[in-house]
């Protein structure tokens, strides 16, 4: 891994591009949305048709970010090419408008901004914990597929270090609220009956916390389908209810009065024609949570049914009554996040130095053995408990010679940040 490149330091090195609540509309947010049994062949492909050195992903519902290391400039001319490789189905137009859309970051500003990301500051909802579990499994699985390497690493492991210091020592989460909380108080807002009868169609991480919601607040009748029949099981075990297998969906004639849907498709799983098949006759309104992005519900289905729709996109003014309330504890986050910045900003000078003197272990083995021929005469007149002492202060020597101009560095590294 390569740390400098001509002047250029690893802070300078590592870059982000993002697409936010912020900046982009959530329905439009999905277009960057990759399902994960595609990640490996589509994130490869975009790392190397991109030349970048380390990639992480991360994807949730009010956000897309890519992390990267590499020396490049995120200028036009590269976000053009990266976006080409992101999607080979993709137009000139969305291209162009990922290119506009695109909020870019080099260097100290990317790890303040993923600070900031993970410790839910920069977040739809400010508060919300989740996003902390999303950057490390967005992480864990980027870096089982090989994209990652020691930089992002290192960024990763601080962003989770500073994201749980705001939590401990803010109120930024007191009372904490979620995407799925905001949820269920316009669901409760409808005064739905506690017999309502619930399919839940995805069984990840959203629809699971989901689920215990509801069953918490004293719901009990829920139909649970997933792609995975396992991972469907596990929910409806949990929830009491029922299990299938997704494609089980269009068969299903038991009626429903809510549907609960968050999965990972990038387009619409209930087409008009699987919820005139689930609707069958009954003409009473329906109510729809899509926490999905994209969402899974087509909407035509509004245009023809009677449908409460509550979906990230309508949870937005809920969100910013949250924000409003939590205000006065964003300068005590960004007081934290600015002091973490610094102190990340010396965790890679050191790094730097250990991966430059990673070297001096080979060299002293080498020069040991060059000793061992050069006073082989004197060594074959000692004794046995000889060798052994010698050998001894050998090891401790060689032991010292490492750790000590290792300190020392660190030292001088340590005084340099202390004298700014």
């Amino acid at each position: 891994m390569k740390f400098v490149v001509g002047n250029e330091s690893t802070m300078e090195r590592i870059k982000l591009i993002a697409f936010t609540h912020k900046t982009t509309p959530l329905s439009e947010i999905g277009k960057l949305h990759i399902e994960e049994t595609a990640w490996q062949d589509r994130l490869n492909y975009l790392k190397a048709q991109a030349g970048v050195d380390e990639l992480l992903y991360l994807s949730t519902c009010n956000r897309v970010e890519f992390v990267l290391v590499g020396s490049m400039r995120l200028n036009a001319e590269f976000l053009r090419r990266f976006f080409w490789a992101f999607d080979s189905k993709w137009t000139e137009e969305d291209v162009a408008w990922a290119v506009t859309n695109a909020k870019v970051y080099e260097g100290d500003e990317a790890v303040g901004h993923l600070f900031r990301v993970a410790s839910s500051v920069d977040s739809l909802v400010v508060g919300e914990r989740e996003i902390i579990t999303q950057v490390r499994t967005g992480y864990e699985k980027c870096n089982a597929l090989g994209l990652c390497g020691d930089v992002i690493r290192l960024v990763v492991k601080k962003t989770i270090e500073v994201a749980k210091e705001v939590y401990t020592h803010t109120n930024i989460a007191k009372n904490p609220v979620s995407v799925v909380s905001l949820a269920y108080r316009k669901l409760k807002e409808l005064n739905v009956k506690k017999d309502a009868r619930f399919i839940i169609i995805g069984s990840g991480v959203t629809n699971t916390t989901m689920g215990k919601y509801l069953k918490k607040h004293e719901f009990a009748n829920f139909t649970v389908f997933n792609r995975t029949l396992a991972n469907a099981e596990t929910l409806a075990k949990e929830l009491h209810g029922r299990a299938y297998g997704i494609e089980e969906l269009k068969n299903y004639k038991e009626g429903f009065d809510i549907i609960v849907t968050c999965t990972g498709a990038t387009g619409s799983v209930i087409s008009a024609e699987l919820y005139k098949s689930l609707v069958g006759d009954d003409k009473s309104r329906k109510v729809v949570i899509d926490l999905a992005i994209p969402n899974d519900l087509d909407a035509e289905i509004l245009k023809t049914y009677d449908v409460n729709l509550i979906a990230i996109n309508n949870l937005q003014e809920i969100a910013k009554e949250n924000l409003e309330s939590r205000e006065m504890e964003l300068e005590a986050c960004d007081s934290i996040v600015e002091r973490n910045l610094v102190e990340f900003g010396q965790v890679l000078k050191a790094r730097k130095v250990e991966q430059a003197m990673s070297h001096v272990p080979k060299k002293i083995k080498e020069i040991r053995e060059a000793a061992n021929d050069v006073f082989a005469n004197e060594l074959a007149s000692l004794d046995a408990q000889s060798k052994e002492v010698l050998d001894k202060i050998l090891g401790y020597i060689e032991k010292k010679y490492i750790s000590v101009p290792m300190k020392l560095a660190k030292e001088i590294l340590l005084d340099d940040a202390l004298a700014k």
